[in-house]
């Protein structure tokens, strides 16, 4: 499927706000617009806090901006309540896939359908702050490609973690680094909170399952800076968690497929 068409750290919502506003004052008269997706699964408990949060935080700034909401057919209200918002604020949008699935096709669907120069993901329960957003787009504006909200980056923090879900995530980001890009290697590969320049995308084929997009962003686009921001991942504000074997089924294939991608195919071609 091709895509045609500071150095602080954040942890409390209420910090990350305070410092936002005075890092960062205006990204005012530029010609950069936003679009943020949110990929959504029965998220409707979280959503109107989530956005009231992210308008609030943006809006300040003066950027162009637009939300769009990407609901894989939830059957709890999600798409109701999005639309209510949005007919309050154009700047929110949704977007219904049905018989779909996957973050990552979810975000991969919410870019194709906008018209942004800097594309953006966040998750939508609220573990991601969104009180960052100022910071990242100013890292895009002062010349990064790509930025990323990083709970590995010096001061960022992976939150209320038992150990063995920490090693299996130190494990995950460990199997990245050989067939990161040199030079520009990621320490939170794994993050789902990003912002990428749109022309770093463009006619690249990612695979539409699964829940890792930054990492193949990371590995097959064309990046010539990586910028991340620390911050302290928050616990989940309602609804469960879309983690399963699936999802650690769809991180190996992808995997496989970037290991044989860097270094068989390469080795064939020299």
């Amino acid at each position: 499927m091709s895509l045609d068409a500071l150095d602080s750290s954040y942890t409390l919502a209420e910090d990350a706000a305070k410092q936002s506003s005075l890092q960062i004052p205006s990204l005012k008269l530029t010609a950069e617009k936003l679009a943020l997706v949110i990929p959504a699964l029965c998220e409707a408990q979280n959503l109107p806090g989530l956005l009231d949060r992210a308008r609030a935080a943006l809006d300040p700034h003066g950027i162009c901006y637009e939300i769009i909401v990407v609901d894989d057919d939830s059957c709890d209200g999600t798409a109701e309540i999005v639309s209510a918002i949005a007919l309050k604020d154009p700047r929110v949008r949704l977007l219904v896939r049905q018989g779909e699935r996957g973050l990552s096709g979810a975000i991969l669907f919410g870019w194709r359908h906008c018209d942004a120069t800097v594309l953006g993901v966040m998750d939508a329960d609220l573990q991601h702050p969104p009180e960052l957003l100022p910071a990242l787009i100013s890292s895009v504006l002062a010349g990064h490609d790509l930025v990323i909200g990083s709970r590995y980056a010096v001061g960022g923090q992976l939150g209320n973690w038992n150990p063995v879900r920490k090693l299996l995530s130190a494990a995950a980001v460990w199997f990245t680094l050989p067939i990161q890009q040199a030079g520009i290697r990621a320490k939170d590969p794994m993050s789902g909170f990003f912002l990428i320049r749109r022309q770093c995308v463009e006619g690249i084929l990612f695979q539409p399952s699964g829940f890792k997009l930054l990492l193949e962003v990371l590995v097959r686009c064309h990046i010539r800076s990586v910028a991340e921001i620390p911050f302290a991942f928050g616990l989940r504000h309602c609804g469960t968690s879309k983690a399963s074997f699936r999802v650690g089924w769809d991180y190996a294939k992808l995997l496989v497929r970037l290991y044989i991608e860097r270094f068989i195919f390469r080795w064939r071609r020299v």
